[in-house]
């Protein structure tokens, strides 16, 4: 009989999602949007994708064109500009770097608010022009360090978007939970729907399974689109288990399902709910590694972002999806995120009310 009623429960909770355009967007078509939009920009995994503005005054020189063919050679695309037109495009400030010959010296400018683009071009400009120096002196070139491109786990060397593709899955999780759960749970109890529900012999742990059910139907489809594009766009597939990915989205989903739930226990309308949703997501998406590392970050911060909930589950998320690791070997991160979700879920539990 439970069953029964568990499933019209789940069938009428995902007629209801799909209902909302605007949920449908965010859970599905933002993630892929994102996914290609960075994917593309920030997908380069050499340095083909480094663009170098050079100003030039006067014809070439020799030195002009060994510069040049060192620059090539190290990988940078030239954009070749007169001084008139750099100018221009300096002054409209999205040149992060720009290379001047100024009679018979070179000189650079960064862009102080894009240092972070414009130092690592700096860097491989200085590079081609002491290749440049050590031809024309006759001496033997300094012998570079051997680069290898490689995952942590050593399993292959795939683009940033096999990177950012499990931080979408995550991120997913965390709006399901934050935004979706959450914001759902205020409206009804603000609109009197679980003061008519508390009316009806509906069990209460019935209706929870069920809406964490919706909410995993969801994530699930999102997911299989999100690596379907993956796979078709920048040729990124999952080097491990599915069924390990699909019991991290298990227990990533039931985490921020039951932090939702929890978050709207504290707040009695919309407006109240928004400040506590945005004050939690925010933080946890830029702390935990979704987009890009924090490696540089003070220690203090990575310290603190290791023991979120959501690091724990990206970090499992990458290590299953891009090095083809066990569940067995992801100790530390699952007893984090499972402690975290067992917290939570008692907590929203012992919160949660029809009225």
């Amino acid at each position: 009989m439970y069953s029964r009623i568990f499933f019209n429960q789940l069938l009428m909770g995902l007629k209801i999602y799909l209902r909302v355009p605007s949920a449908m967007f965010w859970m599905i078509a933002f993630p892929i949007v994102m996914l290609m939009g960075m994917g593309t920009i920030f997908g380069g995994s050499s340095n083909s994708g480094i663009k170098l503005v050079w100003s030039q005054t006067a014809a070439d020189s020799s030195e002009d064109v060994s510069l040049r063919h060192a620059l090539a050679e190290l990988g940078l695309t030239l954009e070749m500009l007169t001084p008139t037109q750099a100018e221009e495009r300096w002054k409209e400030g999205k040149l992060p770097a720009l290379l001047e010959r100024q009679g018979e010296r070179y000189s650079m400018r960064v862009n102080s608010y894009l240092s972070g683009q414009g130092m690592p071009v700096v860097s491989l400009v200085q590079q081609g022009f002491l290749m440049v120096q050590a031809r024309a002196l006759g001496t033997v070139e300094l012998t570079r360090i051997p680069v290898v491109m490689s995952s942590p786990g050593g399993h292959h060397d795939g683009p940033y978007a096999a990177y950012l593709l499990p931080g979408l899955l995550g991120l997913n999780l965390l709006m399901m939970g934050v935004f979706s759960t959450g914001m759902v749970d205020v409206t009804l109890r603000e609109k009197g729907g679980y003061k008519r529900l508390a009316t009806t012999p509906l069990p209460r742990h019935i209706y929870l399974a069920a809406q964490l059910g919706v909410r995993l139907t969801v994530v699930i489809a999102a997911a299989a689109m999100l690596m379907l594009v993956g796979a078709l766009v920048f040729g990124i597939t999952n080097q491990g288990s599915y069924l390990s990915l699909l019991v991290l989205l298990v227990l990533g989903s039931a985490c921020f399902t039951s932090m939702g739930y929890l978050l709207a226990s504290f707040a009695r309308n919309v407006d109240v709910y928004s400040g506590f949703s945005n004050m939690v997501f925010l933080p946890l998406m830029l702390l935990s590694g979704v987009y890009f590392s924090l490696d540089s970050a003070p220690v203090w911060l990575q310290r603190g972002a290791d023991i979120l909930p959501l690091t724990p589950l990206l970090k499992a998320l990458r290590a299953v999806f891009n090095d083809g690791a066990s569940l067995t070997s992801l100790g530390s991160s699952l007893a984090i995120l499972a402690g975290w979700t067992l917290l939570l879920f008692v907590l929203a539990s012992k919160r949660f009310r029809w009225v």
